[in-house]
Parts: structure tokens; C-alpha cells; sequence
């Protein structure tokens, strides 16, 4: 079967000495699953290749799975891993630079040093921007002291991937229910509330050139546009927009199709921001790249509008 052409950018792989941060990430998956996630995570050549060339997934940004140093508690190990995961990525990179290009490791743990790496990665090592795993250690990224951080990722003109993780402390809704704390419910409703967080507290405003990617089919985000503005306008709690909510989420918020494969959820998310925010991806190994390509291929869209989900809209914000 001939499949039309695709870039995907949820894409993970894991480096030497970041095992022991990934164990709470798959301690809920069955040992046999988790051992085959571990082989196609540390893959850069047969398996991941092989299932790219059979989806029709021509080009991946690679990131470092979750939690990586976000969850580092020595701001100092957190920057050196940052670097020595980024410098590891693009050795890989540059053995299949058609195929790979990276997102950065950031230690979050210190603003600038966050920018200042993000800045040695997209313009030493040719990376695409960043992903990030979330809160680092239960901070948040809208306060002030992330502006420098901020400013830098605007300068670059680079977008900003907002993985999940696990909230900080376990919220009294979960308790006696583990299976609604991780990817099923609980890390969807942490990611959007972070990036609505960054929303709500004026990032946007400050810095309008800044692009935040939210995978999942936007952790639900889109689904409630209508209903920020409505309630936002009655109850603003003193917090002043320079736009309605709704306009920033298609904007400032693009999103993927990564592990949502869905038609109708997919038509919905395009009817409310548009074809140009939607972008195909896959979230690899941890969903099926062949399931996530046939779906974008037969979903109900017209031939331009599936070129812009499947590729295009990743060629223009990533300049490829």
C-alpha cells in the first residue's frame, strides 16, 4: 500500500544513565512489555527504522523519555545529564540526519541554564527545540523567573514540547485508584493544566512568538475552548488576557495526534483551531506506529488537509 508522506515528533529513546529516572514510568506495565519498550527505547537503527519505512514516517524528532531530569533533585547533575543526553542524541542524529533530528533535554531546574542549553542545542547541534517532561520537582513554568527562559525560546524561534508526567503529591481523587494516576487519565490532566497555567499566566502575552506543542490530541484542551471564555469572562479571579482564552489555544498551542487515534476526536480538534494546529505523531514505542498510520490515513479529511496534518504543518514550524 502506497502511504502518503509523514513526520512525527513524539517520538522517545532513552541514553545510558537515565534508567533509573524512567523506573516509575513503567513500573505499572507488565515486566515482558517493559523489557520490549526498554530494546526499542535504546534502538537508533533496526527496529525503529524498519517501522518508520512501514508506517511511511519519513523524518522524527527524537526526545528523551519521561521523567528524564526533570525529576533530579541537583540542579548541577540535572545540567550536566542535559548535556550529555543532548551530546549522545546528536551522535546518533548524525548517523541518520535524514531520518532523526532532536528535541533537547532541558534541566528546568535553573531558567537560564535551561535557555542556555536550549541555545547550544538548536545552534550547535542542530536540534528543533525542546521537550520537557513536565514540572520539575512541582515547579510550574509560568512565575517571572521563567521569562529569561521564556525570551530565549521566542529568540530562537524554536517550539516547546509539553510531555506529561505524574502530578506533584497525588491528588485525594486518585487514592485507591492507580490505574486513573498515569497516562490513562492523570497525566493528561496535569499537562493541560500546566499549559493552561502558562495560559492564564500571561506567557503567551509576554511572549507572543512562543509555540507550545501538547501531544494527545492537546490533553483535551481544545474540546473546551468555548467554555474558557465563557466562564473566564465571569469569573477572571483578577487575571487579565490581551485575547479571549480560546484564541491562544491553535495559536500559541498546536498540537499532535500522538496516542489518541480517533476520527471523530481528530475532526473535532481540527474543527476548533484549525488545520494548521493539528500535526500527525505517533508517541513511539509506546503506541503502534502502523495502527497511528493507517488511522491518519483514513480518517475522513480532504487530500490538502491530511498533506498539512501528516507533514506539512511540521516542514513549516520546524523549517524543514
Amino acid at each position: 500500500m502506497s502511504r502518503i508522506r509523514k513526520i512525527a515528533f513524539e517520538e522517545h529513546f532513552t541514553a545510558v544513565g537515565f534508567g533509573d529516572y524512567s523506573k516509575s514510568f513503567v513500573s505499572q506495565i507488565d515486566p515482558e512489555v517493559a523489557a520490549d519498550l526498554g530494546r526499542r527505547l535504546t534502538d537508533f537503527d533496526d527496529m525503529r527504522l524498519q517501522e518508520m519505512d512501514a508506517a511511511g514516517i519519513d523524518y522524527v524528532i527524537l526526545s528523551q523519555t519521561g521523567p528524564g531530569v526533570q525529576v533530579e533533585k541537583d540542579t548541577a547533575v540535572a545540567i550536566a545529564r542535559s548535556k550529555e543526553n543532548n551530546d549522545f542524541l546528536a551522535q546518533q542524529i548524525a548517523r541518520h540526519p535524514t531520518r532523526y533530528g532532536g528535541f533537547a533535554t532541558l534541566p528546568m531546574q535553573d531558567p537560564k541554564a535551561a535557555a542556555d542549553e536550549l541555545e547550544r542545542a538548536v545552534k550547535e547541534l542542530g536540534f528543533k527545540g525542546a521537550l520537557v517532561n513536565g514540572h520539575t520537582n512541582g515547579v510550574y513554568y509560568d512565575s517571572p523567573e521563567y521569562d529569561v527562559f521564556w525570551e530565549r525560546v521566542q529568540a530562537l524561534d524554536v517550539p516547546f514540547y509539553l510531555h506529561p508526567f505524574d502530578s506533584y503529591g497525588m491528588p485525594h481523587a486518585y487514592t485507591g485508584h492507580p490505574e486513573m494516576t498515569g497516562a490513562t487519565w492523570g497525566w493528561g490532566v496535569e499537562t493541560a493544566t500546566h499549559a493552561l497555567r502558562l495560559l492564564f499566566g500571561g506567557v503567551f502575552d509576554r511572549f507572543p512568538g512562543v509555540k507550545v506543542i501538547l501531544g494527545h490530541m492537546g490533553e483535551g484542551l481544545p474540546f473546551q475552548r468555548w467554555r474558557f471564555d465563557s466562564r473566564f469572562a465571569v469569573y477572571p479571579c483578577g487575571v487579565t488576557l490581551k485575547r479571549k482564552p480560546s484564541e491562544y489555544i491553535g495559536t500559541n498551542i498546536v498540537i499532535t495526534t500522538s496516542g489518541v487515534c480517533s476520527s471523530a476526536t481528530l475532526m473535532g480538534a481540527i474543527g476548533e483551531m484549525g488545520a494548521e494546529a493539528v500535526m500527525f505523531s505517533v508517541d513511539y514505542p509506546y503506541e503502534s506506529s502502523s495502527v497511528a498510520a493507517d488511522f491518519i490515513e483514513q480518517a475522513p479529511m480532504d487530500d490538502a488537509t491530511r498533506a498539512l496534518v501528516c507533514h506539512g504543518n511540521a516542514e513549516r514550524l520546524f523549517k524543514l
